[in-house]
């Protein structure tokens, strides 16, 4: 039985409101998700990240072998962007915290926890704590783990300032209800950023690439729309094809549709 308090007609709309979004508009899809689920929980911040499980050394590392390899916020800024990547720097070098490291352990299933589940009493007095949470205005968060497959998942955090109360049981169930049966969703937005899907995630600039690809436009067309030549933009096409593993748009287009590639 849904719980009572939960407005769950705003949780259904915002499902149709996101299958709405073309291919193209990925990266507005998931702002609009992001910022409606923070204002139904009154969070002041959140952050999107992919990451991948890597074969290397998967059972001597404390992360099992994930690491992130992309990271959007919801509301960037350069701080929060150098703090994110101090953290991302810490966890390549196989040095994540105790948070970052049950987080890992749970990977594999549809996930959410709160901070303090993640956490040890200590850890709120430690070094992390002070910089990648107090030091950019977060008192709480709340953590989504979301499998996409064996070796890829999107992590998803939403915080609150310390300014505000902590997140309760009820913000939980909001979160819970509203990111868990959109999985065609993620699996959309982990093709516009080739995690875990691309050989090697797309530059920026083939994000853009691929956004006019899926938009229909033609290789002169994509060119005119970035100020570049036809053939730099034949050479970011061919290499986009490369990181997915197909050769034509068609079999480019049938990723999208969850299709069986043409022949």
């Amino acid at each position: 039985m849904l719980d009572e308090t939960i407005d769950t007609e705003r949780i259904y709309a915002l499902w149709d409101e996101l299958s709405d979004f073309e291919a193209s508009r990925m990266p507005e899809a998931r702002v609009h998700l992001l910022s409606t689920v923070c204002n139904m929980i009154d969070a002041r911040q959140a952050d999107w990240i992919g990451a991948v499980r890597l074969v290397d050394n998967r059972h001597r590392d404390p992360l099992f072998g994930w690491r992130p390899r992309s990271h959007s916020a919801l509301y960037p800024d350069a701080e929060t962007a150098r703090t994110i990547q101090e953290a991302f720097a810490l966890m390549e070098k196989g040095e994540p915290d105790i948070t970052t490291i049950r987080n890992a352990e749970l990977a594999g299933q549809f996930r959410v926890l709160m901070l303090d589940e993640l956490a040890t009493p200590e850890w709120f007095e430690s070094y992390s704590y002070k910089t990648f949470y107090r030091g950019l205005d977060r008192l709480d968060s709340i953590w989504v783990g979301i499998p996409i497959n064996a070796d890829a998942e999107i992590q998803i955090g939403f915080h609150r300032a310390i300014s505000q109360p902590r997140f309760s049981g009820r913000d939980r169930r909001i979160v819970t209800h509203a990111l868990r049966g959109i999985r065609w969703f993620y699996r959309l937005q982990m093709l516009s950023e080739g995690i875990g899907v691309a050989s090697e995630p797309l530059t920026p600039m083939e994000s853009k690439v691929l956004c006019d690809l899926l938009q229909g436009l033609s290789e002169r067309q994509i060119a005119e729309n970035n100020g570049q030549s036809p053939h730099t933009v034949h050479d970011h096409v061919k290499r986009i094809y490369r990181k997915y593993g197909v050769s034509s748009r068609a079999s480019l287009m049938a990723l999208w549709l969850g299709q069986p590639l043409p022949p």
